[in-house]
């Protein structure tokens, strides 16, 4: 089965987003750079493309031109195993950038991300409907998910 590879569109600044984004995600790294040659459309020399992985998972970033920018119609979900991760990505990716509802942040390049703890999950998909809305309700109240606060309101009779 071919491999599906996001590619992110960036004005200039694709080399600094990837090793950002390098440096937060473990079992990552750099692949490939290229440069624009002397047939343009931008200065011989200038980043192209930048090949990354963040553990495992291959992405491309191109230097494309102010064109295009990032929206929160695409953001990328990081599922995390506890508070202490939600904790590490929220404060890792918002740095610089702009903290949304639910779980939701813009990092310092306008890339829209999804830190959400595994606890979530579980408490939307409770058997017990009035404890899954409990938990609903308290995390549309979130900037950063709180795990604790949700179970806390998910158990409240």
């Amino acid at each position: 089965m071919p491999r599906i590879t996001p590619n992110l569109w960036f004005d200039t600044q694709s080399e600094d987003a990837a090793t950002f984004y390098v440096s937060v995600f473990p079992n990552s790294k750099i692949k490939n750079i290229s440069h624009y040659g002397e047939a343009g459309p931008r200065p011989a020399g200038t980043v192209l493309t930048v090949d990354f992985e963040l553990d495992g998972q291959p992405y491309t970033a191109i230097n494309g031109g102010p064109e295009f920018t990032f929206d929160e119609a695409v953001s990328f979900s990081i599922d995390c195993a506890d508070q202490e991760e939600v904790d590490y990505y929220w404060t890792k990716l918002s740095e610089g950038g702009e903290e949304g509802p639910c779980g939701w942040l813009k990092d310092k390049f306008g890339l829209s991300w999804q830190v959400v703890p595994d606890a979530l999950g579980k408490l939307m998909t409770d058997p017990d409907e009035g404890r899954a809305q409990r938990a609903m309700q308290a995390m549309l109240g979130m900037k950063k998910i709180d795990v604790a606060a949700l179970y806390q309101a998910a158990d409240q009779t």
